[in-house]
Formats: C-alpha cells, sequence, structure tokens
C-alpha cells in the first residue's frame, strides 16, 4: 500500500489507521503479531501521536488488542466478522438506496452515472487505486442524495471494517459489480426506492463470499469455524 502524502493531510490518525487495517487484511499483519508504535511512526516519518490514536481506534473496532507492557496485538479476523460486517452494510445500505431513489435530483443522477463511467474505465485498466476511490465515491454519492446524514454516518463507521481495497483482486468481482451498479443506478434512475433496496443489498451482501475465500487465502481467516454457505 502506498503511503499517502501525510504533509497534506491534516487527519494523519485516519491515515495510519487505514494503512494498518490494509496490512491486516493482506495478510502483512498476522493475527498474534504486535503492531510496534515507535517502529511504525518511523517508517511513515510521524510522530507517535497519530499512530496511537490510529491503534485506539482500531482497538475500538475489534481489529486489535492492548497488552498491558507488551502493546498492541492483531486479533484473529474470523469468517463471522466479514459475513456479520456485510449483512449490517446489506441492511442499512439498502435503506439509504431506497431513500436515495426517492431523493435523488438529475444533477446527482448525472453525478453518479459520471463516476460509474470513470469506474468501468479504471477497472478495465487495472488501476486498483483509482478503483476503490471511485467505488468510495460511487456508494457516497448516493448516501448522500438518501438525505440521510446519520444512517450514512453509520454507513461509513461500518464500512470501515470491510476491506475495499481487497476487491479490485478478487476474481470474478470487477465484472459482477459493474453490473450491480448500473442495476442500482437503473433503480434510481425510475425511483424505484424497492428496486433500489434490493440492488444495493444484494450488491453489499454478495460480497462475503468471495471476500471470505480471498482471505482464506491469504492467511487472514482461518478455514475452521467457517459460516455457512
Amino acid at each position: 500500500m502506498r503511503v499517502p502524502d501525510f504533509a497534506a493531510r491534516p487527519q494523519l490518525s485516519e491515515d495510519v489507521a487505514r494503512i494498518i487495517r490494509g496490512r491486516i487484511f493482506d495478510g502483512a499483519y498476522a493475527a498474534g503479531s504486535y503492531v510496534r508504535l515507535d517502529q511504525l511512526a518511523a517508517e511513515l516519518g510521524i510522530s507517535v501521536t497519530p499512530v496511537r490514536e490510529a491503534l485506539f481506534a482500531l482497538r475500538a473496532e475489534g481489529l486489535i488488542a492492548q497488552q498491558p507492557r507488551r502493546g498492541f496485538v492483531v486479533l484473529p479476523v474470523t469468517s463471522r466478522d466479514v459475513t456479520d460486517v456485510a449483512s449490517v452494510q446489506a441492511h442499512v445500505g439498502g435503506e439509504l438506496a431506497a431513500r436515495a431513489a426517492v431523493n435523488i435530483s438529475p444533477e446527482q443522477l448525472r453525478e453518479l452515472k459520471d463516476l460509474q463511467a470513470q469506474l468501468e474505465r479504471a477497472y478495465s485498466g487495472d488501476d486498483h487505486e483509482r478503483i476503490v476511490r471511485l467505488n468510495h465515491e460511487f456508494h457516497r454519492a448516493i448516501n448522500v442524495a438518501a438525505d440521510s446524514p446519520k444512517l450514512a454516518q453509520l454507513m461509513l463507521q461500518i464500512t470501515r471494517y470491510a476491506p475495499e481495497s481487497v476487491f479490485p483482486s478478487i476474481e470474478g468481482w470487477p465484472s459482477q459489480s459493474i453490473k450491480d451498479h448500473r442495476d442500482i443506478l437503473a433503480a434510481l434512475e425510475i425511483h424505484d426506492d424497492k428496486l433500489a433496496r434490493a440492488a444495493m443489498s444484494e450488491h453489499l451482501a454478495a460480497g462475503a463470499v468471495p471476500l471470505i475465500d480471498h482471505l482464506v487465502s491469504r492467511g487472514v481467516v482461518s478455514d475452521e469455524g467457517r459460516a455457512t454457505r
């Protein structure tokens, strides 16, 4: 993962937390390993304060634990964790899409179509960082159109636990995601809240199984105790 330009970003702790999450979900920080505060701060060229804040935030998310006199240890990720997050995302995201279908303006719809066109071009170019950014912007634009800021904020908190950066590398997911996004756009364009809810819910829930398979292959999730498929 490319280290962000911290000098241009005021929210250092959020950047650091994103880096640590990425390393957990790509297997670089295995369960049981320790995240060394001083070492990571030196690597990123920043003070220990934003690193400590990021670690506390990740502790609150349940990704790491703090052990007295030993530091911060990475906790195991289970298939139940992944499916639970996907289920909640599907429910909340579906509700936001339904509200967006009712409220979305022609200008917002044009913005979404443009984002989707950019996203599809990024997929064809295999630009992972751009794909992740545009996909995030696509979903965020729908959440904004829903005009439900508290629900959108809840969705943001949930999404932090979902490793968005992993999806572009999952076999078959780009084509599935493109199809799903087009279905969501079609529902929004005709202002069909029920269809929008179903399309978004199915899209978000569908990612759980391939994500678990991918994380198992990377050694992030153990095969033991996997959820029923």
